[in-house]
């Protein structure tokens, strides 16, 4: 009798994380893999696994929303997953200034519709949760680098939204003996990065200078916040590690890069590698500077290396070259982006 494959959720699929951990996940295991979406959700960072969804080879789609619970419960109760990775979420602190109630319905509450369903259909799964290091928000320099008992200090209604998702997986780990660990990941980008976000809106912006799209001005927000970079496809490397690395339940670990800079450093490396960075200039807009800023993210993730034996692969070098040649050929293919 031949035993049913082991099958993995992803919550946010469509995503940049998302999309690269169904790539990580169809490359390095034989699990079925199943994609939680809303049914309006952009397939681009998906288009390539597209034509396995329609024949039914190894990937299906569910439809389902965070602010849904029916729909979850369905998504659940049809997946039966072994292991979930909860990444779906309104992930852009900046929106959350001027949409607060929106970020703690889906992020929070989401989080908790996400794990009453497991509870009920698939108790057994093992669980991961994406918190962020946005929780820790405003971090004195003498506490530098962040490890996983620095004081929650979150700078935005962003982080406070992952403060309750962190504290909501924690709890149904304890109260319910769940097997749920949450990461608390630091910056990580890469190829299908939202152009919301500041490295991925520079490279950008470079890529359609050096079409003559727009006029050789990139646009900043605060070029003094400090960040540690990490690649996405070392990010997602980490997150299968979690679950098939003897999981602890209730454990929660700080994962991130170890090449950290300012951001204004970041937008020097892409524009010095830019055909245009002779004419390129930089001017701040006000729109794009937040409330307040956790300006000081540079983590300490000895805890999770030492649990699995993770360490970051890709070089900062390399995943912004990747970044800003995934915006050249999108640039390439079409004009009609908006400038942001």
């Amino acid at each position: 009798m031949s035993m049913k494959k082991q099958c993995a959720l992803i919550t946010g699929i469509t995503g940049m994380v998302g999309s690269h951990l169904a790539d990580f996940l169809l490359a390095n295991t034989s699990w079925e893999i199943i994609g939680m979406c809303r049914w309006r959700s952009p397939l681009d960072n998906i288009s390539h696994l597209i034509p396995l969804v329609n024949r039914k080879e190894r990937l299906r789609l569910i439809y389902a929303d965070l602010r849904d619970s029916d729909s979850i419960d369905y998504a659940i109760s049809q997946a039966q997953p072994d292991y979930v990775f909860h990444l779906a979420a309104q992930s852009f602190p900046q929106t959350s200034f001027t949409s607060p109630l929106d970020t703690y319905e889906t992020n929070i509450q989401g989080t908790s519709r996400v794990l009453e369903a497991l509870r009920k259909y698939k108790k057994e799964a093992i669980i991961h949760v994406c918190a962020s290091s946005e929780v820790f928000g405003r971090v004195p320099k003498e506490k530098l680098p962040i490890n996983e008992e620095c004081t929650f200090h979150p700078a935005s209604p962003y982080a406070i939204s992952k403060v309750g998702t962190d504290l909501v997986g924690r709890f149904y780990a304890e109260a319910y003996q769940m097997t749920v660990m949450t990461t608390r990941m630091f910056t990580h980008t890469g190829p299908r990065r939202g152009d919301v976000f500041a490295e991925s809106t520079f490279a950008k912006q470079i890529a359609m200078i050096e079409k003559e799209v727009i006029a050789p001005v990139v646009k900043v927000g605060n070029l003094k916040s400090l960040r540690t970079i990490a690649d996405v496809r070392d990010a997602v490397r980490a997150y299968y590690m979690l679950l098939t690395h003897n999981p602890v339940a209730g454990e929660y670990y700080n994962i991130g890069g170890t090449y950290s800079c300012e951001v204004g450093q970041i937008l020097d490396y892409l524009i010095a590698l830019s055909s245009a960075k002779n004419k390129i200039k930089i001017e701040v807009d006000p729109e794009r500077l937040r409330p307040i800023d956790a300006d000081l993210q540079v983590p300490d993730t000895h805890k999770f290396q030492e649990h699995t034996g993770w360490k970051p692969e890709i070089s900062f070098e390399q995943t912004m070259q990747d970044l800003l040649d995934y915006w050249r050929e999108r640039v390439g293919q079409s004009a009609a982006f908006l400038v942001r």
